[in-house]
């Protein structure tokens, strides 16, 4: 049985990013290749530049989460199964103070962030103000706990609920 260490994961995973990010056009992921297709489903939603990819636990399936920058200036959020390499999230970050973003918010982020705490105690090291494809919106954070795990909770603006609560296992590209 072939195995990678951790270390070579990353390295494989890079290699993909940095394809994508490089020149995509060319790009033909292999049958066996769900990066390559995920990689190729999420441009497909959103043309542009991959800047990060995440990968996390999303209870017992792995997703690929592709930080998209298109070419109008617009930054996505593309989730992909990592099983399937089928597209199944797109939410569109904005800024806090984006009039579609504030006009959905009747939780404040202070009340949003002590929420997210709660389920995770430890230090936010992000905040992202997202726009749902359906019409939602919702603040995430990704919490860096005592452990050195890092969570991203989602949390609705206009119930305070999480609605999204997990694990990232690995992350390539900026913060």
């Amino acid at each position: 049985m072939f195995r990678l260490s951790l270390g070579a994961t990353l390295i494989a995973a890079a290699f993909f990013a940095n394809t994508a990010v490089a020149g995509h056009d060319g790009f033909k992921p292999k049958s066996h290749d769900n990066l390559g297709k995920c990689v190729n489903a999420a441009l497909s939603k959103h043309d542009g530049t991959i800047v990060k990819l995440e990968f996390k636990a999303e209870g017992k399936s792995g997703v690929y989460e592709f930080d998209i920058e298109s070419a109008d200036g617009k930054a996505w959020d593309v989730e992909c199964d990592a099983k399937s390499g089928k597209v199944t999230e797109v939410e569109e970050e904005v800024k806090a103070d984006d009039a579609r973003f504030k006009a959905l918010v009747k939780v404040s982020e202070a009340d949003a962030k002590a929420t997210a705490l709660a389920a995770h105690a430890g230090t936010v090291v992000e905040t992202e103000y997202e726009l749902e494809s359906e019409g939602k919106a919702s603040y995430e954070f990704d919490i860096k706990t005592a452990d050195g795990k890092e969570y991203k909770v989602e949390v609705d603006v206009a119930t305070g609920k999480i609605v999204e609560d997990n694990l990232e296992v690995y992350q390539i590209g900026k913060e």
